[in-house]
């Protein structure tokens, strides 16, 4: 991709860096220069901003340097694609952030402070950041690859985990979290999507742009890190403690309820508190209104039962025996704490078409960034709305073309046209479910497409009068498109349903 450096993209970027407080000195880059054409980050000189030094260096690649591929993931100003450096062959996954909505929604120190976080952790449970690079109008960072996806996929997958499948990635997630705690640093966004699996099946936390120090935190962060925004709220709705709701300032607890309903959800295959709205969700939160089936064990119940105590110092982890007595649990009985890393993972379950392919579009990637988790519409995460596709950037073709790896789709696009969102979802009739790829591009064109066979099954006839084409959002899991001819259901079982609404709205909205 090659990006046009005109005198407004460099202002942008001279305003941005000094900002992010991440650029080399003069020397620094003659350094990096003289050995660190790798990427990797050994041997390269060590980078400072104010007293912080990098072990992942900010190297001066372009994304021309990399061979891109399938898409990890997506965030609400990032995506996650695989990424090959051309000149070394090694694998990366590639995090790409848009400057211009990180300066407009402020989140510019969540960045510097994901970045400054990452650099330091080490631990196999962990994701590992090697470099980092940028250009005009985006950030890279490039992570440690983990070609197993999301765990999530995995409890979709296979409907729902069995009680040894989930007592080892449990295990695992456990075994990580103590190691982040013990540093000092509270995730606050642990969840099955941000867990990432390794091809080997193993468990690497990952997404730390919401991560709070503490104040005694052995991590080193920018003066003011472990005291701003004390009582912020973020995370996703349904994995969100009681204590967060009612404002209380962060804890490590708030990481151990959300170990309780990942547990939960890889049992039962839904989260505890999963409802009709975020309002809904967040009752059912306050007043602990959880239900557990037939899939949990005495043991399981019981681990659950007491990860979402409404009192965060009681729960396993954070109470009195710390993690020593959340691993003594006879809900992990039979794990080898010292060896787990070593031990044989489950069995991974691979999504295929019918073609026998694996699928690579079940991540959507929104170029307009809203938000992507099921936020309703008036509550954002960390006080950000998610800007729309009125916030349209002019480079946004140009980012459009990141997405030219997925070549499957670009027979449906006319010269110049652009993905600006894809989804695969299911497409509910009377008496069917049928999964298609739902696609929006920056036309505005919307249709489904079938994707064994690569046929276009349904088209939207695009007005911006919401009476002629409007969305309408039943939870975060269903919604409808509605014209004036017909009205089509869709079930996305990521919970984007709130996503679609505000990146179609805001195309209406120009």
């Amino acid at each position: 991709m090659m990006v046009a450096r005109d005198g407004a993209g460099e202002e942008m970027e001279r305003d941005f860096e000094a900002k992010l407080q991440l650029h080399q000195t003069p020397q620094e880059h003659q350094e990096n220069s003289n050995g660190a054409g790798s990427g990797t980050g050994g041997g390269a000189a060590v980078q400072r901003t104010n007293s912080i030094s990098f072990r992942a260096p900010q190297e001066q690649f372009t994304v021309q340097d990399f061979e891109l591929g399938k898409i990890y993931g997506v965030g609400s100003y990032s995506k996650v694609v695989r990424a090959k450096k051309k000149d070394t062959g090694k694998v990366y996954a590639l995090k790409i952030m848009d400057k211009k909505f990180i300066t407009k929604e402020n989140k510019i120190a969540y960045v510097k402070l994901e970045r400054i976080v990452l650099d330091q952790l080490d631990h196999p449970g962990v994701i590992r950041l090697f470099f980092t690079f940028q250009d005009t109008y985006s950030l890279y960072m490039a992570l440690e690859s983990c070609d197993g996806g999301e765990l999530f996929d995995q409890i979709t997958r296979k409907g729902r985990l069995s009680e040894d499948e989930t007592r080892f990635y449990a295990a695992e997630v456990v075994d990580a979290l103590e190691y982040i705690h013990g540093v000092g640093l509270i995730h606050r966004d642990i969840k099955p999507e941000n867990l990432l699996l390794t091809s080997d099946g193993h468990i690497k936390i990952a997404d730390f742009g919401a991560v709070k120090p503490t104040k005694n935190s052995q991590i080193t962060v920018l003066p003011n890190a472990a005291n701003e925004k004390a009582c912020t709220f973020v995370g996703t709705a349904a994995y969100i403690p009681p204590e967060v709701l009612n404002s209380s300032p962060a804890t490590f607890g708030n990481d151990l309820w959300a170990l309780g309903c990942t547990i939960y959800q890889m049992l039962t295959g839904t989260s505890p508190f999963k409802d009709a709205s975020e309002w809904l969700i967040f009752q059912r939160i306050m007043t602990r209104d959880v239900k557990f089936s037939d899939h949990f064990s005495l043991e399981a119940r019981d681990l659950v039962d007491k990860l979402l105590d409404t009192d965060p110092s009681k729960r396993p982890g954070s109470g009195p025996g710390g993690y020593a007595a959340l691993k003594l649990h006879p809900f992990f009985r039979g794990i080898n704490w010292n060896n787990l890393r070593e031990s044989t993972a489950p069995e991974l379950a691979l999504d295929l078409n019918v073609d026998g392919e694996d699928d690579l579009q079940d991540a959507s990637w929104n170029l307009t960034h809203v938000e992507d988790v099921p936020m309703g519409p008036h509550g954002a995460q960390d006080g950000s709305s998610g800007a729309t596709s009125s916030e349209t950037h002019p480079h946004i073709s140009a980012l459009a073309s990141i997405d030219s790896f997925d070549s499957k789709w670009q027979e449906f696009l006319e010269p110049g046209e652009s993905v600006v969102m894809i989804s695969k979802v299911k497409r509910l009739q009377k008496l069917t479910k049928k999964k298609v790829q739902l696609i929006l591009t920056n036309r505005p064109k919307l249709i489904c497409v079938d994707p064994s066979k690569l046929m276009v099954k349904a088209s939207v006839i695009w007005s911006d009068n919401p009476k002629d084409l409007s969305i309408q959002v039943t939870n975060s899991s269903h919604f409808k498109i509605s014209t004036p001819k017909k009205v089509m259901s869709f079930e996305d079982a990521k919970q984007r349903a709130w996503q679609w609404k505000k990146a179609i709205e805001g195309f209406q909205a120009q």
